[in-house]
């Protein structure tokens, strides 16, 4: 066994940042390791290793791709409590030939308490240790992107809040608000500063359909629309079909529990990078129940002549966005129908009509509903006009309308919406641009930040947020006359997690009067302190 030296790991060529082929740099090389010396124990260590949780697979046969670089010829013997790889003891490895590089899935979430690992309570690991998730904003799209993350094939349920028990750790308060096509819970936006502490008994739940076989969506608009990809003992791959029509379409939209068929097409090839071929032919009679019962033929070959990618759009395509305002809860009205996105005529458009969108979007309760395209004119159809929401439904489209595409509106009269839920950050008062006191935009009002529990990593969450370098210090300012009377959070206590902002830390709630204002936060960040010198 030879001395230890000092290693690094990455992961290549994933659908996210934790998962991919395993790479190792010894020196100034970046080298792979053969697939049948990379044990469970090792896997964790390198998941701990890279911030993303716990392994949850080791995919062999280089599924992620042929590294450029050597195979290494020793391999690892972790324990798993191991905070680095290069901690572990190394022996001799595996004489592998090419097509052997060892491949990783790791997750910062896992599903426990269920009958399988595919189904049970969510729970997220932060700092090493692991918490469940609160169900308070978590429904089927979340549970969509979970279960393809977990390598678990289709979201069958999204069960109510404590279905799989709570546990005996505090429930976290994020609230993940996803489409359903993102492969990352944290590609999703996230919203977590002020957010009240979760109900006992509330947890969130997810129920997967399980391998081998999965199926998913890809490239849409949606979870219900797109280029169709299934996963065959564990791997995504693309189907194509010369005569794909709307009988395999509607296996598909029922497979995936997103309504009928209402249209079946040719998809673009993806657009990111090589995807093999799990299907060169489905040819179904629609009655069948899952793909994988159609008339298929396998294959891991692109088929020679110009097979195109299957494509769908289901009648479960629907879907709210806020568009061109200063973030998810504040902008022009858009819904998305038959795969495409669409704007919402301002006649009748009022509170009522507001107060559904923000409620749908997680967004609080509308302050104002503004009409003449107060956000910019949006593009494409007019989807839905002369809207009488009572404000309690829990869609736009349920509401009363003149219908799907009927309207007498151009987009000039696109209607938009401001939620309570909006929030921006400012610092105001100093001489440069990156000092100053530190206000948040909630509710329609700035306000202070208390400066309570503010440390070093919440600091430069912020200031890297405000495009103001890398870090900043507190500093102790004469209190200002100047201000509104409102400081709105209060004990900030941010995570260390990838591409964090400010909006992803825990803080108790929203409070107009969080905390004296004599005890807001005065920020200086790195970048105004170099510009100011320079």
């Amino acid at each position: 066994m030879s001395a230890p030296g000092h290693t690094e790991a990455q992961l290549v060529g994933g659908e996210h940042p934790c998962a991919g082929r395993l790479e190792v740099r010894r020196g100034l090389t970046w080298g792979t390791i053969c697939d049948t010396d990379l044990d469970l124990a090792t896997a964790h260590v390198v998941c701990r290793e890279l911030q993303c949780g716990a392994a949850v697979s080791t995919p062999k046969g280089s599924r992620f791709g042929r590294g450029s670089g050597p195979v290494w010829s020793e391999t690892f013997h972790c324990a798993g409590n191991e905070s680095l790889l290069f901690h572990c003891p190394r022996g001799n490895g595996s004489q592998c030939g090419p097509g052997h590089d060892a491949g990783l899935r790791c997750s910062e979430f896992r599903l426990v308490n269920g009958s399988s690992s595919c189904e049970g309570r969510v729970e997220l690991q932060v700092q090493g240790s692991w918490a469940p998730l609160c169900a308070t904003h978590w429904d089927i799209a979340d549970a969509t992107v979970l279960c393809h993350q977990l390598n678990c094939g289709n979201v069958v349920a999204a069960p109510r809040g404590g279905h799989f028990g709570d546990g005996d750790a505090a429930i976290w308060p994020d609230a993940f608000h996803c489409e359903g096509t993102e492969p990352y819970l944290w590609n999703c936006p996230v919203s977590t500063l002020g957010a009240p502490a979760c109900a006992p008994g509330n947890s969130a739940s997810a129920v997967c359909s399980g391998l081998p076989h999965g199926l998913r969506l890809r490239e849409g608009q949606s979870r219900c629309d797109g280029r169709v990809e299934v996963s065959l003992e564990g791997v995504w791959g693309r189907v194509l079909d010369d005569a794909w029509d709307l009988r395999g379409a509607d296996v598909v939209c029922r497979q995936l529990g997103c309504g009928a068929a209402e249209q079946a097409y040719d998809a673009p090839a993806p657009s990111r990078g090589s995807v093999q071929v799990s299907l060169s032919r489905a040819r179904c009679l629609g009655t069948e129940t899952r793909l994988t019962q159609c008339n298929v033929s396998a294959t891991l070959q692109e088929p020679a002549g110009t097979s195109r990618d299957a494509g769908v759009v289901c009648s479960g395509s629907l879907g709210v966005r806020l568009a061109a305002g200063p973030g998810r809860c504040a902008g022009r009205v858009e819904v998305l129908h038959g795969g495409a996105w669409g704007t919402v005529c301002d006649d009748a458009w009022d509170l009522q009509d507001a107060h559904v969108v923000c409620r749908q979007l997680g967004c609080g309760r509308a302050l104002s509903a503004l009409g003449a395209a107060h956000f910019g004119a949006g593009a494409g159809r007019i989807w839905l006009d002369e809207l009488g929401c009572q404000g309690h439904e829990s869609a736009l489209w349920q509401c009363p309308s003149a219908g799907w595409g009927q309207h007498d509106c151009r987009h000039k009269e696109d209607a938009g919406v401001f939620c309570s839920e909006s929030v921006a950050l400012r610092l105001r008062g100093g001489t440069c641009c990156c000092a100053g006191w530190l206000d948040v935009f909630y509710n329609g009002t700035w306000g202070a930040v208390c400066s309570n529990a503010l440390k070093d990593l919440s600091l430069s969450i912020i200031c890297k947020q405000l495009g103001c370098g890398e870090w900043g210090w507190l500093e102790n300012r004469p209190f200002p006359s100047a201000g509104t009377g409102t400081a709105w959070v209060d004990n900030i206590q941010c995570r260390r997690l990838r591409n964090s902002t400010l909006w992803q830390c825990p803080s108790h709630p929203w409070h107009p009067h969080s905390c004296d204002l004599r005890e807001q936060a005065w920020i200086t960040c790195a970048g105004g302190h170099w510009r100011s010198l320079g």
